[in-house]
């Protein structure tokens, strides 16, 4: 139920618009996850729509041709359209298997561990084709939530089914499972559209105490190995930590070592979870109210968050997998893309309708918000 082909008016006449209310206001002009489309602060529409989406009024005064200019790239919408059940997708996260190998401090496996779940291969093709069947321009089927991708002795025949589906196989690792003999078997595939692989530390000792896991010799032996090899279209590594001098030393050392290789090291800094963790970036509501998902687009209408346990969830963020919206034993993706449940959810993330006041978004440092209303 993509929206890249709103109905557009032939005049003002017995239909009422307004702003879509899902747009994102930005410091750098107004996003729309439903299109994929930016307007820029300089652009001749900004000032006008920007005070559309403020207002929330129904639109008036617009000739016929800025109308229909308007509706045709998705800025403004009928006001008896369910805009609540459309979505654009363009990224995938699909766990197979929940197990991961590492306990890092920057996740919550390393406080609360999960059950053991492995998703039937039955199951995992059946979603990957209704993936593809959607016909939505999908840029990555992200093989994690929270595990080892690799850790899945089916993780080889998981990005075939991904290839063969002529969907985009992405992986998340921590590189202890990239052996050479399974590099080798991606290069004749063809290889992913994207690869990264985490690392905080070249120190043995520091690295042990940040995961549980002694295998910094083996990662980095399966990192040498992939270094000069075409792994992924996007190979990279993510040096994680908490901002600090030590973090940024840590990020240098990295960049140096896989210097002049396919590796680009890029640098993050770890964030709470939404509250699940006590440390990095964490978020503060301050009065304010839900306005939107901003974490690579919207969450809600722009990805797909699959458990092991068949389950549609929320967002990565939501470590608990308690804020379902759909269940594909026995539900199809369609039907829970469209649903009430998932409705529902968008409505809340966009402050459309009062969330409850446990609902993850209210402590996500992804979450746009807007002031609330003062009642003098």
């Amino acid at each position: 139920m993509s929206n890249s082909n709103p109905s557009v008016p032939n005049s003002n006449a017995g239909q009422s618009w307004l702003a879509n209310p899902y747009l994102h206001l930005l410091p750098e002009g107004i996003f729309n996850p439903h299109t994929d489309s930016w307007l820029p602060t300089d652009h001749s529409w900004y000032q006008r729509l920007h005070q559309l989406i403020t207002s929330q009024e129904l639109v008036r005064g617009l000739c016929d041709a800025e109308l229909r200019d308007l509706v045709e790239h998705g800025w403004l919408v009928d006001a008896e359209d369910d805009i609540h059940r459309r979505y654009h997708i363009k990224f995938v996260s699909i766990e197979a298997f929940s197990v991961c190998n590492h306990g890092c401090y920057y996740c919550p496996v390393s406080i609360a561990p999960r059950e053991v779940s492995r998703m039937p291969t039955e199951l995992f093709e059946r979603v990957i084709a209704e993936v593809a069947a959607l016909g939505h321009p999908v840029e990555g089927v992200v093989m994690n939530h929270y595990n080892e991708p690799t850790a899945d002795s089916r993780y080889l025949d998981q990005v075939r089914c991904i290839k063969n589906a002529g969907l985009p196989p992405a992986t998340l690792s921590n590189g202890s499972g990239l052996t050479p003999q399974r590099v080798d078997a991606l290069l004749d595939m063809g290889g992913l559209q994207y690869l990264s692989v985490n690392i905080s530390s070249l120190d043995r000792q520091t690295y042990k105490e940040q995961r549980g896991k002694d295998h910094l010799p083996l990662v980095l032996t399966n990192l040498d190995y992939m270094a000069t090899r075409p792994v992924a279209e996007t190979m990279e590594l993510v040096v994680l930590g908490t901002g600090d001098q030590s973090h940024r030393d840590e990020h240098e050392r990295i960049a140096e070592r896989f210097a002049d290789t396919r590796f680009e090291v890029k640098y993050f800094e770890v964030n709470d979870r939404a509250g699940h963790l006590d440390l990095g970036i964490n978020a503060d509501e301050n009065g304010s109210c839900l306005a939107g998902c901003e974490n690579m687009g919207s969450r809600v209408i722009n990805h797909i968050h699959i458990s092991a346990r068949g389950r549609c969830i929320l967002c990565c963020q939501d470590y608990s997998e308690r804020w379902e919206v759909g269940d594909l034993n026995t539900q199809s993706l369609t039907e829970i893309l469209e649903g009430d449940e998932s409705a529902k959810i968008r409505r809340w993330v966009y402050g459309l309708e009062e969330a409850p006041r446990d609902f993850l978004c209210r402590t996500c440092n992804f979450a746009l918000r807007r002031q609330a209303a003062r009642s003098d």
